[in-house]
């Protein structure tokens, strides 16, 4: 079995991957900053990739804010470049955003696209996997609003569970590089500001859902399409409805239980 090197591999997509990817008796290196790897720094990014055949990269920066943003994607794509071409990595894999390439007047969108540019330069054999937003993610932002209301852009989304996120990522591992980025989404499509009041009605949260196109999403405007993938996207499997039930159900056990 080759071994796959995992960058973010404690993170929300990551755990799941490493997961999913152990199941299928692979060697994985879980390659985070809690396991003595940095790749904005470098630290411990060699030996982590010492005789690495494939690196696929979840990593995230911690801050959000544009400027931090550029300076952790920028610095770690050259490392995970670089380090990889030492290693004599064969296959670079990495997880992006659909709609990056409409969205780089926000720098943190232009961020992810200077990863993904700094990984198709090179000259390693690379997959980029853009997903649509995460399920997840959306569950969060809501959780982020004011103590009163929650101002979300109306656009649309088609958005996917995070599991079916780290499972098109396996199967990348187990495929041949695709040079080129491919898309995946979820199979329903929604206003952004419909899925976040489902959500926080589900939660029971009385805070407002307001619609706002000038709402900013990673510091972009959205156009009404601007998060849509292409008609080419594979599409996962688990519906929304499936997935806000299986959400809520740990929380209300643990409510009962205690």
């Amino acid at each position: 079995m080759p071994k796959i090197v995992v960058i973010g591999g404690s993170g929300r997509i990551g755990e799941k991957l490493v997961r999913n990817l152990r199941q299928e008796d692979c060697r994985v290196f879980e390659a985070s900053r809690s396991w003595g790897v940095d790749s904005v720094t470098g630290v411990g990014l060699a030996d982590a990739l010492t005789d690495a055949e494939i690196v696929i990269d979840v990593s995230n920066s911690p801050s959000l804010e544009g400027a931090d943003a550029l300076r952790f994607f920028e610095a770690s794509g050259r490392n995970l470049v670089a380090a990889g071409r030492a290693a004599g990595v064969r296959h670079h894999i990495a997880l992006s955003i659909v709609g990056v390439d409409g969205l780089v007047a926000s720098d943190y969108f232009r961020a992810k696209k200077i990863q993904e540019d700094l990984i198709k330069a090179s000259g390693i054999p690379f997959t980029i996997l853009r997903s649509t937003q995460f399920f997840e993610f959306i569950s969060d932002v809501v959780q982020d609003g004011t103590a009163q209301e929650i101002a979300i852009a109306p656009a649309l989304v088609q958005p996917i569970a995070g599991e079916d996120v780290a499972e098109t990522l396996a199967d990348a591992a187990f495929s041949d590089p695709f040079d080129a980025t491919i898309e995946v989404a979820g199979p329903e499509q929604f206003r952004l500001d419909a899925v976040a009041t489902e959500i926080a009605t589900a939660h029971e949260d009385s805070r407002r859902v307001v619609a706002d196109i000038h709402a900013r999403y990673f510091g972009a405007e959205l156009a009404e399409r601007s998060l849509l993938p292409g008609p080419d996207a594979r599409i996962a499997s688990l519906k929304f409805d499936d997935w806000l039930r299986q959400s809520l159900r740990p929380a209300r056990t643990s409510t009962l239980s205690g």
